[in-house]
């Protein structure tokens, strides 16, 4: 028999639905995502620490559990919203069911509720906090799950231990800063003939400075960007060895700050994989995929930076090119799992950055 769920928003909608998953109550930040493919990548996207995840895609669960396209280790969302799992998946690659790997991971899901009416409730509103529970809630409680933030994000997601992974021909050595990696970013420069060693999100700059790398990644990551005091002055001294460095999304933002720039909470973030990007330069528009609730502000960037790409639908920053070193950054994902992949080239724009600045050595 379906056993009835709850979904509760601060602002006092409730959503009537069945558990699938683990049976457990949790309160977390409520955001949607409108990406058609890749929920094994959404799960497993460290960017959702925190969160209670909408697909509004109606239809989860089709092609099953495939590890080999996992982004991390193991999910960091609170829970997962969904209007339809699938039962029985379809595909010649699936190793699991979406209800059993939801089981083994802690995380609780609700599903046969209206998606759509929730994720326009979003829109209108913005980004709220809400709670899964298991007996019909008291509406008087809403106002209450405001207290709930999103703290320590990139402390609870960062690896523990350096790690190295090899290119078959290594040639360039770059230290990935794991804010939340995802696993593709490793993947995307290993592809290119990298050496890379992934480090801890509180890595110090001196000691990535005695590791002599030849490039620096800043990865992806959870929560709110200002709350990284450390990481920001860390990467403010990095900057002073000007080492290649290329930023995605969270990295993106924290580079940002630490060059003096602002950034602000949007009323309900960009996540999905069709969200459209404008090159400033060219004005060509290039089709991405994204998961962020912050953004940097446009007009707070210093005389050292210029603006490189901005999002076609509400005009925020999408990417930031510095004139005083050779660094550039995005708020997409280029390397983008399951896709799309019109901005991949950024990894190549980043070896060749390394190439140059061999050559100048």
């Amino acid at each position: 028999m379906e056993k009835k769920a709850y979904l509760m928003l601060e602002n006092g909608d409730v959503y009537e639905g069945c558990a699938f998953g683990a049976e457990k109550e949790t309160v977390g930040e409520l955001v949607f995502t409108t990406a058609m493919t890749g929920y094994l990548e959404t799960l497993t996207d460290p960017s959702y620490y925190g969160q209670l995840v909408c697909q509004t895609f109606p239809l989860i669960g089709n092609y099953g559990v495939i590890p080999s396209d996992f982004e991390s280790r193991k999910p960091a969302l609170k829970a997962y919203i969904v209007r339809e799992w699938c039962q029985q998946p379809s595909n010649f690659r699936c190793d699991g069911v979406l209800d059993t790997f939801l089981k083994e991971n802690d995380i609780p899901g609700i599903y046969g509720i209206d998606t759509r009416c929730l994720t326009k409730t979003v829109r209108e509103y913005g980004v709220m906090n809400a709670k899964i529970t298991y007996t019909e809630p008291d509406k008087a409680d809403a106002p209450s799950l405001g207290s709930y933030k999103i703290v320590n994000a990139v402390k609870s997601v960062t690896i523990g231990q350096p790690e190295l992974h090899k290119a078959e021909d290594g040639k360039y050595n770059v230290v990935l800063m794991d804010f939340g990696a995802k696993y593709n970013i490793c993947r995307e420069l290993v592809k290119r003939g990298c050496n890379v060693t992934v480090v801890p999100g509180h890595t110090t700059a001196a000691e990535i400075i005695a590791m002599d790398p030849d490039g620096i990644m800043l990865s992806n990551g959870p929560g709110d960007p200002q709350e990284n005091t450390e990481i920001i002055e860390q990467l403010r001294i990095l900057c002073r060895e000007k080492i290649p460095t290329f930023g995605i999304c969270l990295g993106h933002q924290l580079l940002a700050l630490s060059q003096g720039a602002t950034t602000e909470k949007l009323k309900y973030g960009h996540r999905g994989a069709n969200q459209p990007a404008t090159d400033t330069q060219t004005g060509r528009v290039y089709i991405t995929s994204q998961n962020h609730g912050y953004a940097v502000v446009a007009d707070s960037l210093p005389a050292n930076a210029r603006e490189s790409f901005v999002n076609a639908n509400d005009g925020t920053c999408e990417g930031v090119t510095y004139t005083d070193m050779p660094a550039f950054t995005v708020q997409f994902h280029p390397e983008a799992c399951g896709g799309p992949l019109d901005t991949s080239f950024l990894f190549d724009k980043f070896i060749a950055m390394m190439q140059e600045d061999q050559n100048n050595a």
